[in-house]
This record gives C-alpha cells, structure tokens and sequence, in this order.
C-alpha cells in the first residue's frame, strides 16, 4: 500500500511545496551568518503573512527573529525553524566540485536554508487543517536565528517565549532518516580579555606585561586540562585579539574565546570553573588582569519519550524519502569527494554497518537504534528544557556528507534536497496535528518532561544581564 498521502496534512504540504521550495532556495542565494538574517527574516515574514498568520517582529528583541501564530483557543504547538548560514562555505549549488560563489563568503553548509523553509510549510499545512476542521488550536512558527554560535533560542526560551507551549516540533537535514536522539553538549563561549602594560620590547620589557603571553599560558593550561575532564566534554578556542602585528610592542591587550562544551549544565558549570581558574592564574603569572564575558551558551537536548515514539511512527508511515536515479546520480558524484571515512562516520551516526555502495539512505531509522557517533550542540537544547520537545533528521544529501562542509553547502538546492524537506515538512505536519486532537499524548509528553526536569532542575546558561550579540546595523 502507498502511504504516501495517507494523512491529510501531507496533501496540504504537497499543495503549497512549490512556494516553500523557492522559499529555500532564496534564502539560499543569500547567505547570511549569525544575527545577520535580514534577507532571510524578511522573506520568512512575508510568507507568515501571506498565509495569514499573526505576526511578531523582533521576538525577545532581535531584529532577525520572528514568531507567526494561526487558530484560537486549545492547544499551542510551536514548530521551529533555523535560516542562519555558516562563514566560508560559498558554493555553487548542483557542482560536485569545489567553486565558491564568492571566495570567502558564506553558505548554507548546514542545510538551513532547508530547515527553516520546511518549518514554515509544516506551519502552513497545520495552518490549514485548523481552519478546515474548525477545532480550536494554535499553531506557531518560530523563526529562530543565530543557531550557529549565536543561541537565539537561548534568549527567546530566557524571555518567555516559549511559556504557554504544549509541545515543541523541529527537524534537520541529515544523510539518513529518523527521530533525532536527544543527545548533545551543553556550552558556552566565554570571550577572556586579558589587561596589560604595553612597552618597547628591545629597550625596555621589563617595564611590560604582555596579555598575549597570558592568553598563550592560559591556552596551554586548557590543553593539559583535557587529560583531566570526561571523555565527552571538549573546549575549543580561537584569538579574537593577539595582541596587534608589531612585534616590537608588548601587548597590553589579547582576547581569546574558550568554547567549553560538557554532557550536561551540571557538568559544564564544573568545567567553566576550572577555566575560569586557568585564566586567573594566566593573569596572576603574567602580571596582567583579566575579564570573563559570556558571549553565548546552550543547554543540553533532554528528550521525551511519547512524542520520540509518535514521530517515529510518522516517519514509518510515511517511509523514505523518494529519491530518483538523477538524485542518485548526483550523490555519488558526491561521494567521489569524500573519504572512506566520511562514509563510515556517517554510518556510525546510524548505528550500522557501513555500505559503501549506498548513495542515499532508503530507509527509516528504528528509534532505539544504537548510538555511535559523537555530539555536537544546539539551542534547540534550551527550547527542550522549556517544553516536550521532538525532532527529525530527514535525508537531503549523500550518505557521508559532513556537515558544515562545501559538500553540504553544493547539495542546497538539489531535487534531492527538496524531497527531503517536503518529507520533513509532512513529518511535522503529520504530528502537530495528532497533537492538537490527541490530549492523552500531550499529557504523556508533559508528565515525561516533567519527571526529566526533577531528576535535573533547569538552570539557565545564559547570564541574566547577558543580551545577544546582535551585529550592529
């Protein structure tokens, strides 16, 4: 039996994809990286419009962030979309080769031109079948910005915005198909500013004291520090400021940002602290002061388990994506760009074997598959703290693209790529609206995430007094 338009909110999908995929692709056209989303907010506004949603600009007051709602009464369900691009993955869409539309520019190496765009359609589709049922309910779009370094949802979740949800909805692209465990790294990026004295560094050093010598001992003390910290924790960093390029002055001015990441805020709290030791004793060594700020951070995914077995039925209901030879095709002129390694790697992420000979996955992830792959983050992580949250991942690209790579980047706009949002898009569809009828479910997801919280009461990691790091105009 054909599933496929098996549930009404698929046909209203398959109704409106034609706009929604242009949607993406224009977004695409115009990367912009974090808190820079002007094109991509405004075209997202657009659409809410159009389809008659209520809109609120500048939600938790980024100017790139924007909230939609349809419908009355009942249930709130929100489903949430990413459009922020990624630095120096500029890419020609459809070339299996390296060619930069701009060298050095942005691109869309992480597939949120696609995720955003399939959110706003499972909205509308959901939109729709509210109005045609005539129940009441309330579906919400969630225009998220800044995913990548920038925790938007962090804030959005700080300032409330997330309060009256019944139950949060979001997907991603991936290599393969399947509810996306809730598993991830809590992390915040701490910009450490170290204060010295500048002199001649020939005639006079003794008179100074370098920031940039604290910045490099407070490097090296993070690098012994990871013998010593749990085998999922990992901290990264990168000089905001060395100090200048004379090298006949002492620096009296370096900056260096830590990315600290830890299996849970437990954890990370215990970490940050350590860090934050290493950098006073930088400072005391060297003579120097020096100063903490929070540039962001993200919770870790907590999961549920009603709404992780609901979605995984969608997703067997509605099988794989329907991939063609032409998309077939492609992706292994893709694959022919990658390593053994890549491919393996993507397979470990699924929890099998892997089958080198597979372009693109036709198959339906089983939930309690195996877990083999490493972490990353999310500020959907904070989102999952303030309601039940679910998630997808949706095959758009060969198996064994990497994320955050021009690979990634060059697959943006391909009939591959389309289907898979459209599949993502009928997914979340497909479960908000059992949501919005299905009270028994809502209570299960509500009274699974309240028991998660008592066993970890929630913290926020984002500073009170901390704001975004909006760019400026």
């Amino acid at each position: 039996m054909d599933m496929r338009n098996a549930d009404p909110a698929w046909d209203l999908v398959d109704a409106k994809r034609e706009d929604f995929e242009a949607l993406a692709d224009r977004i695409f056209d115009a990367p912009e990286i974090a808190y820079t989303e002007r094109r991509a907010v405004a075209e997202h506004t657009a659409m809410l419009r159009a389809q008659g949603f209520r809109v609120t600009e500048n939600a938790a007051g980024i100017p790139t962030a924007v909230v939609g709602e349809w419908g009355a009464g009942g249930p709130v369900i929100a489903i949430l979309g990413e459009y922020d691009a990624l630095p120096a993955l500029s890419q020609q869409a459809g070339l299996a080769e390296h060619a930069p539309v701009e060298e050095g520019g942005h691109g869309h190496g992480c597939g949120h031109n696609l995720l955003g765009s399939a959110a706003i359609l499972a909205a509308t589709a959901v939109r729709d079948w509210l109005e045609a049922e005539g129940i009441p309910g309330r579906v919400r779009y969630y225009g998220c910005p800044a995913e990548e370094g920038g925790a938007a949802k962090t804030y959005m979740v700080r300032d409330g915005l997330f309060a009256d949800v019944d139950a949060a909805i979001s997907w991603h692209p991936y290599s393969h198909t399947g509810v996306d465990p809730a598993r991830s790294l809590a992390n915040t990026r701490i910009d450490f500013t170290f204060h010295g004295k500048a002199s001649h560094a020939a005639a006079a050093p003794e008179l100074g004291r370098s920031a940039l010598d604290a910045v490099e001992l407070m490097n090296i003390a993070v690098n012994y520090l990871r013998e010593h910290m749990p085998d999922e924790a990992r901290i990264h960093y990168a000089y905001l400021d060395a100090g200048g390029t004379a090298p006949n002055v002492v620096p009296a001015r370096a900056t260096v940002r830590q990315l600290i990441r830890a299996r849970d805020l437990g954890g990370l709290s215990e970490l940050v602290e350590r860090v934050r030791a290493i950098a006073d004793g930088a400072a005391l060594m060297t003579g120097t002061r020096v100063e903490a700020k929070v540039h962001s951070a993200v919770s870790n995914l907590i999961g549920n388990r009603p709404l992780e077995e609901a979605l995984q039925g969608v997703l067997e209901g509605l099988g794989p994506v329907p991939f063609d030879a032409a998309d077939r095709a492609f992706a292994e002129a893709i694959r022919e760009t990658l390593s053994r390694g890549d491919i393996a790697a993507a397979f470990r992420d699924m929890g099998r074997a892997p089958d080198y000979d597979l372009p693109l996955c036709d198959f339906v992830l089983p939930l309690d598959r195996p877990f083999l792959g490493g972490m990353g983050s999310t500020d959907v992580g904070d989102v999952s703290w303030a309601t039940p949250t679910v998630q997808a991942r949706v095959a758009t690209c060969a198996i064994g693209t990497p994320l955050h790579t021009w690979q990634m980047t060059a697959q943006g706009k391909a009939p591959a790529a389309h289907k898979g949002m459209a599949h993502a898009a009928k997914a979340m569809a497909s479960l908000a609206c059992r949501l919005m009828r299905d009270e028994a479910l809502r209570r299960a997801a509500a009274a699974d995430h309240a028991a998660r919280l008592a066993e970890s009461p929630y913290a926020c990691p984002i500073p009170p007094e901390t704001r975004p790091p909006i760019a400026a105009e």
